[in-house]
């Protein structure tokens, strides 16, 4: 099938014949430039899966293409198969955990703004007020997603799947 311009075709089969035995993380995402959607192929391995974290910023479009294991969405917990189609509305606190055949998820959420490199600002302070302690490594920022670690002091996303970083602990 060809392509009109700016569109994105995949075979799902092909996608998963074509991954390594063994490979976790994101098989396939979207990659134009100029796109309005972040869609995600991701595959977890038996028994794996995030600590749970709440996404703020974006509805996510969740689509269980193989396998199984459970999701929780603000502590009730849903079991997924193959055909499981559900919306995880922005501000939910969620967990997937895959079961003993391993979970492939297809998601899809509005794009989120692009990761800028470089510092964040620093809030405007007044006499009374002193500027904030600088803020220790940003190693202890891991993704609850895809357990990454964070690569930038202030990051607030995870720079591998764009899951929310957890806020910064109190200098």
């Amino acid at each position: 099938m060809e392509a009109a311009r700016g569109a994105e075709f995949a075979a799902v089969a092909g996608l998963l014949e074509g991954a390594a035995q063994g490979q976790s993380g994101a098989l396939w995402r979207l990659e134009g430039a100029e796109r309005q959607l972040d869609v995600n192929l991701v595959r977890h391995l038996p028994g794996t899966g995030g600590a749970a974290y709440t996404e703020d910023e974006v509805d996510v479009m969740l689509v269980v293409v193989a396998g199984g294991g459970t999701l929780t969405l603000d502590g009730t917990p849903s079991q997924l198969a193959p055909g499981f189609l559900g919306l995880l509305p922005r501000g939910t606190s969620r967990a997937l955990l895959a079961g003993p055949e391993g979970l492939i998820v297809l998601t899809a959420h509005r794009r989120r703004r692009g990761m800028r490199i470089g510092r964040a600002e620093p809030a405007a302070t007044t006499a009374a007020e002193p500027a904030a302690m600088p803020r220790s490594c940003a190693l202890h920022l891991v993704c609850g997603r895809c357990h990454r670690h964070a690569i930038e002091a202030d990051a607030r996303f995870c720079s591998g799947c764009g899951t929310a970083l957890p806020s910064r602990p109190a200098a």
